[in-house]
């Protein structure tokens, strides 16, 4: 399975493309405004402070841009402009700052469609500028995607070994492999790592609801008693928040039917590797990928929107694998609107269930903490393949040197961003070198 991207990933949208991502951008910011949801899951537990007035919205806006601006600029943005497919970093991150910044109801939703009309229109355009730049760092940056997709796969193996040790991660690991190489064997023009994700998630889950069942067994049998909820405090607040929520149903479902919209169009990526397989057409595999990412998301958002009374703009993500394979935008608007009404109406009741099942609620820590670490490595090791295609020997020790030099600052730029924000300055700086006749860039 080839794993490249035609070179000069283009980034030219229809009108209704457009649109669409203009409208959206504009109601997220909206929503944002409002404290009904956010893209980062860093930014949710405070706005409970700014929802019951304890805090300003300056406060929260800073505290929004904080945890945002490395993800934007360092990953938003070169993954769009390296793979021709926008991301949710590029879009929503920046309406969560937008939204919050706003001080006027009204204003949101124009700051965040002039938000979207600088990527639909702006984006293009610095596109077109780098490819011609004698140095094409962005077709160099397009090396990124094998790491990514190949160690992604690895995400279940990892989140395994942590949770229940070493003998299980090494199994998982072990038919892992096997299953990547059958199906490079058997199904080469189906993405390698999709069966063995499949599987690798299966066991986690199985392994996590196996242990939880047992621990309920032994606790009738020991006639341990389950504690009554009572007067607890958090039940109150879940509720109060859950209520909040189901309050603006029609609001959650117009945002449901617009992400579901952009997916479908095949424009948009909900994360890295969908990124790349959206690129190359690969519709049901990024659909595979993304849904598994749901399984590490749904009990972090489920909590912390029962804590804080503000909802994921993306919700569980589910509608992200939904809308790739939804075969028109009506009925993608119409599925995307259901599922976020299934979604928050069913939060009360899924942050009860969670509460039974400990060992599924960890998992999904580890799972997450798995993705971000498999996504670590593969991102830095994509970006120094992408800095010896552009400049050999001294791309390599410019854009690892300035991957180190943020290090050794503490990480003014947040790791996962770091590396692809490295490529750039590294490209620009090879271009530089050649204009001043310092640099001859690599041939091919």
């Amino acid at each position: 399975m080839s794993t490249t991207l035609a070179a000069g990933a283009e980034l030219d949208f229809s009108l209704a493309q457009q649109l669409t991502v203009i409208a959206l951008c504009a109601l997220t910011a909206f929503i944002a405004h409002m404290a009904l949801a956010v893209f980062n899951d860093g930014v949710r537990p405070f706005l409970l402070d700014f929802i019951q007035g304890r805090t300003t919205r300056s406060a929260t806006t800073a505290v929004s841009f904080g945890l945002s601006a490395g993800f934007i600029f360092g990953l938003g943005a070169p993954m769009a402009l390296s793979t021709g497919v926008l991301n949710p970093w590029l879009l929503f991150l920046p309406t969560d700052i937008l939204g919050m910044l706003s001080p006027k109801k009204w204003l949101a939703p124009i700051l965040g469609g002039a938000w979207g009309a600088v990527v639909v229109f702006g984006l293009n355009g610095a596109n077109n500028i780098a490819h011609d730049l004698p140095v094409d760092f962005l077709t160099a940056m397009q090396q990124m995607s094998t790491p990514i997709l190949f160690l992604f796969t690895l995400f279940p193996v990892l989140a395994i070994t942590k949770q229940f040790g070493r003998k299980w991660g090494g199994v998982a690991g072990v038919v892992e492999v096997a299953l990547v190489v059958m199906t490079m064997k058997l199904w080469p023009n189906m993405f390698a790592g999709a069966l063995a994700m499949a599987v690798g998630v299966l066991m986690l889950i199985g392994l996590a609801v196996s242990k939880d069942l047992r621990q309920r067994r032994a606790d009738r049998a020991s006639g341990a008693v389950e504690e009554a909820t009572g007067d607890d405090p958090m039940a109150s607040l879940f509720s109060a928040s859950a209520a909040r929520l189901r309050k603006y149903l029609p609001l959650f479902m117009l945002l449901g039917a617009g992400v579901c919209v952009l997916a479908q169009m095949h424009i948009f990526g909900g994360g890295e590797a969908t990124s790349f397989l959206i690129a190359k057409g690969q519709y049901a595999e990024a659909a595979q990928v993304d849904f598994y990412r749901v399984f590490g998301f749904i009990p972090l958002i489920a909590t912390t929107a029962l804590a804080s009374g503000a909802y994921g703009i993306a919700g569980f993500t589910l509608v992200y694998p939904i809308g790739y394979l939804m075969p028109n935008p009506f009925l993608a608007a119409v599925v995307g609107a259901l599922v976020f009404a299934v979604e928050v109406l069913a939060l009360s009741w899924i942050g009860k269930v969670l509460g039974k099942l400990p060992s599924v609620r960890d998992s999904s820590e580890h799972l997450r903490s798995a993705i971000g670490d498999t996504l670590q490595l593969a991102i830095l090791f994509g970006s120094l393949m992408a800095a010896n295609a552009m400049g050999g020997g001294l791309g390599i020790l410019v854009v690892g040197g300035l991957y180190l030099l943020n290090e050794s600052m503490g990480r003014p730029v947040v790791r996962m961003a770091a590396a692809p924000a490295a490529v750039i300055i590294g490209g620009v700086l090879l271009n530089v070198l050649y204009w001043l006749d310092l640099f001859t860039p690599v041939k091919g």
